[in-house]
């Protein structure tokens, strides 16, 4: 099972070639899925036939194995979290919080885009499907939703804690006496189950041999430095980027000497530059930087998006990506053979952050790490729990934290 992962600054095409990217997946024998999670959905549009919340067949003729469907989060949020909600209200309500309080605290933001991420992870377990394409919305959203799991996780996590015992202790005490306990407890059994939900869609997306992400641009240096932001940005949170897609590449006008050709010239140069720039941000990374030229008419239907995937991919297979090493590693560094007076290293994978600012600082258990105004909390493991932290530096690209064992808290 692949799930590929679509996103792009708005208007870049991501659409059409998350499309295109399924045309050639069917036409290679395999069963694809293509999904919208996009609130703005177009990809009905991309293959001229009407689709709704059930995968519907785009050409089984012509083309067998093809699906895709429009994720309808309202409907998932009236069938899957209003329920919750309201079985929330209740109890809460019934402990004495005030109605409209009551109300306040059981809005989860994001979870319209959580039952969207859902829908994909069920649909790899699920589903016939041997590849998954996923149309996100542009690249704001898309950063916000996959890492709405792990940070709604981690806040479930401390508001409720795992153990199904001490969330039915916690609730059960904030009932009070006349409070029926088993309603408290069909709460915590309702949580915990998002909660494993939660857990379940981050291992998904953070397993490199199984999900990927392709960032479709303009070669335009406005799009190319948001996606330079965004590979970053996507590395924090340990999601892989398998390739860049440069789309609407404007043709080598030639010699001629007429103001259309130089005008050409001149925007193909420009955008020749800008290629060149992203050649070196996924230098030694293994990440390629495909291109699709512009096209004179906007490719609607499978025998347009056909002919746009092999301008794409050629004979290649549209799977073929990198599996990168791990985007976050942990790694002795002195010390062998000792133990409190061993030293570790956490170094993390951030392309394309060059001499950008990077802020840390311990909080507990975890390390908040901010770097281009976006911040990641990352849950250390046990070892370096009893550790601190003595320095980092970064170079070539990848940020090393360096621990000491904490001689106040390593034996206990």
């Amino acid at each position: 099972m692949r799930v590929l992962l679509f996103t792009g600054k708005g208007g870049v095409g991501k659409t059409t070639t998350a499309a295109a990217t399924a045309v050639a997946l069917a036409r290679s024998g395999r069963k694809v899925l293509v999904l919208s999670t996009d609130p703005a959905h177009s990809l009905g549009d991309a293959f001229d036939v009407p689709l709704g919340g059930e995968p519907t067949e785009i050409d089984g003729v012509a083309l067998p194995g093809l699906f895709a469907a429009h994720v309808d989060t309202r409907a998932l949020v009236d069938e899957a979290w209003e329920p919750l909600r309201a079985q929330l209200r209740t109890l809460l309500s019934g402990a004495g919080v005030d109605d409209i309080v009551a109300d306040e605290l059981t809005v989860l933001p994001g979870v319209e885009d959580l039952l969207a991420l859902e829908q994909v992870r069920r649909a790899t377990e699920d589903g016939p499907w041997e590849v998954v394409v996923v149309d996100c919305g542009p690249t704001a959203e898309t950063l916000r939703l996959l890492s709405l799991p792990e940070a709604l996780g981690g806040y479930l996590e401390r508001l409720f804690p795992a153990h199904r015992r001490a969330v039915r202790g916690v609730l059960a005490g904030l009932a009070g006496s006349g409070a029926t306990v088993a309603k408290w407890d069909a709460a915590a059994a309702s949580l915990s189950r998002l909660a494993e939900q939660l857990s379940g869609l981050r291992a998904m997306l953070a397993d490199r041999r199984t999900t990927t992400i392709r960032l479709v641009l303009t070669p335009e240096r406005v799009v190319a430095a948001e996606t330079r932001r965004t590979v970053t940005a996507l590395a924090l949170h340990e999601l892989h980027v398998d390739g860049l897609i440069a789309n609407r590449l404007v043709p080598d006008p030639g010699a001629g000497r007429s103001a259309a050709v130089q005008w050409l010239r001149v925007r193909r140069q420009e955008q020749d530059e800008v290629l060149a720039e992203l050649a070196e941000l996924t230098a030694g990374t293994g990440v390629g930087v495909r291109t699709v030229g512009h096209r004179a008419g906007e490719p609607v239907g499978v025998a347009e998006l056909g002919e746009l995937a092999d301008d794409l991919y050629g004979d290649d297979d549209p799977l073929e990506g990198v599996c990168a090493r791990p985007l976050m590693e942990l790694r002795r560094t002195a010390g062998e053979g000792t133990s409190v007076d061993s030293e570790y290293a956490l170094d993390l994978q951030v392309p394309g952050i060059g001499d950008g600012e990077v802020d840390l600082a311990r909080i507990g258990d975890e390390l908040a790490v901010t770097v281009g105004g976006r911040r990641r909390t990352v849950a250390l493991p046990p070892v370096l729990r009893r550790c601190e932290v003595i320095g980092a530096e970064l170079d070539d690209d990848v940020l090393s934290v360096a621990f000491r064992p904490d001689p106040a808290v390593w034996m206990r």
